[in-house]
């Protein structure tokens, strides 16, 4: 296995495979969170319990796996995540806190956590991990990565443990917006274009949610951003209120995550970090009144992002309020924190817009990141504004 320096690993794995030779993707190394099977390797999913209550050993590899062996990269190993996906902070009870070697008294974000560590220290050129409320666009802000939520429902999810159906998608991380590209044309099937959007949307209740201070970190690289785009207005993301739309996908998430967990539980009666049982013990708790409001403004949210993102247009927003809180704070600070984060990435999975987390700012030496959405299927296009933006830096 690579080096681990950072504990972005699952520790006793050694999940290893050579890509196709001569594809695209041709010596670029990549890890996989440890939720997606790998021919050979039990899918821990974090936690101690989950590997051990299924006997059949997966016999083969995850679509998103095969799929970048197939484009010639080779897997370098299996990464840690927050149990069973149920985290947004990446502190790992069981595996430990994969180091975020931009900010190493920091939280590496997650539960792609082990993914964007590898990363961000050099350990391989990308990764693959979830986002299901945030999990890849919270590591990718806070370690200051490129990172990715398609539009969901885009890609085949084959071999990967869901969470939450309605809201689970795959997505990737890299250190470079030239890798990022690569690695994206492979996953979405098509190259990236040439031609770049004609109109921005500045999401000015984000940005105002966010801290001043990261808000004013953003503003260098949003300019940046309006000077290569042009056409630039402000609007709402969120008419209702970020905290409205966050409730909502706070609602359906949990809900769906017991579902999909509530046998496992039953049977197995599995050890559980305290903040994850009481996710899953909240979840079993919603009542269909609240499912019924929450679906309600779903569609609302949907309908919103439509109107706002024709062909050609992009919004654009912090991806996090603020850089990466500290490791090991007590569960009553982290609360409020972890609430917060999910307000602005609550959009994801209740309207399935795709989704780029740009690297490039600092909060006294702390990554944040600058969000842009498109269009449904408009995926590859956020793409090419990325790297646009690297290539004037």
């Amino acid at each position: 296995m690579t080096s681990d320096i950072v504990n972005a690993f699952v520790p006793g794995t050694a999940a290893r495979a050579k890509g196709t030779p001569g594809g695209p993707l041709a010596g670029l190394s990549f890890a996989a969170k440890d939720l997606f099977d790998v021919a050979g390797h039990r899918t821990g999913a974090g936690s101690p319990d989950w590997g051990r209550s299924d006997p059949v050993m997966p016999d083969r590899h995850a679509w998103a796996v095969q799929t970048l062996l197939d484009a010639g990269a080779d897997l370098v190993g299996k990464t840690v995540t927050d149990e069973v996906s149920l985290g947004i902070l990446g502190e790992s009870a069981f595996d430990g806190t994969p180091l975020n070697s931009r900010a190493p008294d920091r939280v590496p974000g997650g539960s792609s956590s082990g993914s964007a560590a590898a990363v961000a220290a050099g350990l391989c050129d990308t990764a693959i991990g979830t986002d299901t409320g945030g999990s890849v666009r919270v590591p990718a802000s806070f370690c200051g990565l490129y990172g990715i939520r398609p539009t969901h429902g885009r890609l085949p999810l084959d071999g990967m443990m869901p969470q939450a159906p309605s809201s689970d998608t795959t997505g990737w991380f890299a250190r470079d917006a030239a890798t990022f590209a690569r690695v994206t044309a492979t996953m979405l099937g098509e190259p990236i274009p040439r031609d770049l959007p004609s109109r921005l949307v500045i999401a000015v209740d984000a940005f105002g949610f966010a801290d001043p201070e990261t808000a004013l970190a953003l503003l260098p690289l949003l300019d940046r951003l309006s000077a290569l785009i042009g056409d630039t207005r402000e609007d709402l993301l969120a008419p209702p209120g970020l905290s409205v739309w966050g409730r909502a996908q706070r609602t359906l998430q949990p809900a769906e995550a017991y579902a999909t967990f509530k046998d496992w539980l039953d049977r197995d009666n599995p050890r559980m970090a305290f903040n994850v049982a009481r996710g899953l013990v909240m979840g079993s708790m919603i009542s269909e009144s609240d499912l019924g409001w929450a679906r309600l403004m779903r569609q609302e949210a949907r309908a919103r992002l439509t109107h706002l993102l024709p062909p050609g247009t992009i919004l654009a927003m912090p991806t996090t309020p603020f850089p990466a809180p500290l490791k090991g704070l007590p569960l009553s600070q982290q609360n409020p924190i972890r609430e917060r984060i999910l307000c602005l990435a609550a959009h994801g999975g209740l309207a399935g817009f795709p989704q780029v987390s740009i690297p490039g700012a600092e909060v006294d030496g702390l990554p944040v990141g600058l969000s842009i959405l498109a269009a449904r299927g408009a995926d590859a296009q956020l793409v090419a504004i990325a790297q646009a933006l690297e290539d004037k830096t």
